[in-house]
């Protein structure tokens, strides 16, 4: 077994990432032969499509994919360590599994992803859920077939789950669950540490993938008819931070730019590293979208400092601002509230920069601290009734400026790519450029194209509209 470790995942060295190809054996394509699988993937972007990559692997390994779990002989957890909310929903699962497996025995059941990087969630597996067939983690997707052949050969609980600071593998295959727009993972990993977050623990250190096998996978996608590409990082405005030569995100946005894909996108983006240069880079091509999402996390420098953010409430105001000149951009952005030591006044703060900034869109939270991270060992004195009625202000001050914002849009034409049926009847859906929700009347014939709708109604999370 490989158990991970918080005090090995905490390490940064600056030892080279290795870069490896994926390679599978021959002899494991008939194991999944006959059997169906099921994947449930908990979080971010980034958990989506390793959810792709590993339905591609399993599918070369001969199963084929079930719509639902009780249909499965193999169900696999892809889980989500940010939030106790995942953790909790991805436990809950595993009971249901753990019945499922009672009535039968062959089921096999897997666990993935971050929560299957955490110290603590793997010990609690080899104690309570011995049941449970296989672990592994963020850093050996391309090691599932032999994870999985290791535990039906040998008939016991498999884990293997590397705590290293990570390194990066090219050509895994993928099934991607749409095909016009698409996720390219162009790094992997976070070096912040910021003291309230596991992803510097569960995905490693700041890596960035090589240029050319990024712009030769967008091309790929271009060909085959992609509309839309979201570059994805947990931190993507360090993307070539770790390269020994100068080449950072503003170059490769140009690059992709260059590519003639219709639309492109890119998350998350940290504060600390965005620059002019990619504020240059996004005003000066059009098919960069004017989206960009900026979590603040808090309004108060002294929270800001607890967390370990690394920049103030003024500095973020003047990078927003810059961003801002930008023709057209909405700003989105995350924010915690009930961060240990938050007073009335801090969070009075965060409502001024609020009602200062007037985001199209914010993911709110409660404070949620987790096991392994600095913030978890802070004294937190703030009841969770107080929490909840800070998040109930917050919600309704941040749903009165994204209302105002659409408003603003009725009369206004856009471009919206139709991605699907609507669950309005008779009506189609699809986002405008800048990551607007759009329902109007159309015909399916329209899903995966790039049409011009006009705005004529507004709702406080989406848009009603017609075709020009």
């Amino acid at each position: 077994m490989l158990l991970p470790s918080y005090i090995e995942a905490r390490k940064r060295t600056k030892s080279t990432v290795e870069k490896e190809d994926y390679y599978i054996d021959s002899s494991f394509k008939e194991i999944g032969t006959g059997k169906k699988y099921y994947i449930k993937t908990y979080g971010c972007q980034m958990n989506e499509h390793d959810s792709e990559n590993i339905k591609a692997i399993l599918e070369e390994l001969g199963f084929t994919e079930s719509k639902s779990y009780y249909e499965a002989d193999l169900v696999l957890l892809n889980t989500c360590s940010i939030r106790e909310n995942a953790h909790n929903k991805a436990f809950g699962m595993l009971g249901r599994l753990k019945h499922m497996k009672q009535l039968n025995k062959n089921l096999i059941v897997g666990l993935c992803g971050c929560m299957a990087q955490e110290e603590s969630v793997v010990n609690e597996i080899t104690e309570k859920y011995r049941w449970i067939d296989f672990v592994f983690g963020t850093h050996n997707i391309h090691r599932l077939p032999y994870v999985l052949k290791d535990r039906l050969s040998s008939g016991n609980q498999k884990i293997e789950v590397y705590s290293k600071e990570g390194n990066i593998v090219e050509g895994m295959p993928v099934k991607r669950e749409n095909h016009y727009k698409a996720y390219v993972n162009i790094m992997y990993g976070c070096d912040k540490f910021c003291t309230y977050c596991i992803v510097p623990y569960t995905r490693g250190k700041q890596r960035s993938r090589n240029k050319d096998d990024i712009l030769n996978e967008v091309l790929n996608l271009v060909e085959n008819g992609y509309q839309e590409v979201t570059l994805l990082g947990q931190n993507v405005n360090a993307y070539g931070k770790d390269f020994s030569y100068s080449y950072n995100l503003e170059n490769l946005l140009e690059d992709v730019a260059k590519t003639g894909i219709a639309r492109i996108r890119f998350m998350t983006s940290h504060p600390w590293d965005f620059t002019d240069g990619m504020i240059a880079v996004i005003k000066k091509y059009d098919n960069i979208m004017p989206n960009i999402h900026l979590p603040v996390q808090s309004g108060s420098s002294k929270i800001l400092k607890l967390m370990g953010r690394r920049y103030t409430k003024e500095e973020y105001i003047d990078l927003f601002n810059k961003i801002k000149l930008i023709p057209n951009v909405s700003v989105s952005t995350d924010i915690i509230v009930g961060f240990p030591s938050e007073t009335d006044s801090d969070f009075k703060e965060t409502l001024d920069l609020v009602d200062y900034c007037k985001f199209d869109n914010a993911f709110t939270f409660i404070f949620s601290p987790r096991i392994g991270t600095p913030a978890a060992k802070l004294k937190d004195e703030t009841s969770l009734i107080e929490k909840e009625n800070r998040l109930h202000i917050l919600n309704e001050r941040v749903n009165k400026y994204f209302l105002e914002n659409n408003k603003k849009m009725i009369g206004k034409k856009v471009k919206v790519l139709v991605d699907g049926i609507s669950d309005k009847k008779g009506m189609i859906y699809g986002y405008t450029e800048t990551n607007k929700l759009i329902n109007f009347s159309g015909s399916p014939d329209l899903i995966g194209k790039i049409v011009q709708v006009e705005v004529t109604n507004a709702k406080t999370w989406s848009l009603d509209g017609k075709l020009c």
